[in-house]
């Protein structure tokens, strides 16, 4: 499923009294955010042009252009900023994709029955987990998203192939082992 915009940065919290904000990059580079100029929301109402930005310990820190004071800084906050897709480059690998690309995949399991559907792709901070939407319904599964869990991903297909993790008597399957499976593209 193929989305006509893909998700590449989110905004934080304000940073300091002058406007800047906390701002998550989605993007393998994540300074390379800045590059893919005007940021826009999912509905192309509202454009970003970041005016500057530098690296902080575990997220950037973004001066926008138009946002000069705290207030304004933090009325932006969790605002989610996109690229129309043609803006960004064509993915030639096999074993690439854009993590939009994955939402609405029909997940499988090896012998081909059905476990749901890709809702999203997400990072906790530990490594990318993905999120499936039950076939028959019922809480959502989040795995990690590692080669051992997801071993088949088919964009043309329209289906991913999930191998969920098998559970230690005692203990829950946990994402803490996952580690990027993606392109580091930017991601939905």
């Amino acid at each position: 499923m193929r989305s006509d915009k893909v998700r590449v940065a989110r905004i934080g919290a304000a940073h300091g009294v002058r406007g800047e904000v906390k701002l998550w990059s989605f993007t393998e580079d994540p300074l390379a955010v800045a590059d893919y100029a005007p940021l826009e929301t999912q509905d192309g109402k509202r454009q970003f042009e970041i005016e500057s930005l530098r690296p902080a310990k575990d997220f950037l820190v973004a001066r926008l252009k138009g946002v000069a004071d705290r207030n304004a800084a933090e009325a932006l906050r969790n605002v989610e900023l996109f690229v129309p897709r043609e803006r960004l480059p064509d993915i030639d690998e096999e074993d690439t994709w854009y993590y939009a690309d994955l939402v609405g995949l029909s997940a499988v399991a090896q012998d081909n029955s059905a476990i749901g559907t890709v809702l999203a792709v997400h990072n906790f901070g530990a490594g990318d987990v993905i999120e499936i939407q039950p076939a028959g319904g019922g809480k959502t599964l989040l795995l990690p998203f590692t080669q051992a869990v997801a071993p088949q991903v088919d964009i043309k297909g329209g289906r991913i192939v999930i191998v969920p993790p098998v559970e230690e008597e005692g203990e829950e399957a946990a994402p803490s082992s996952a580690h990027s499976r993606g392109s580091g593209n930017p991601e939905q």
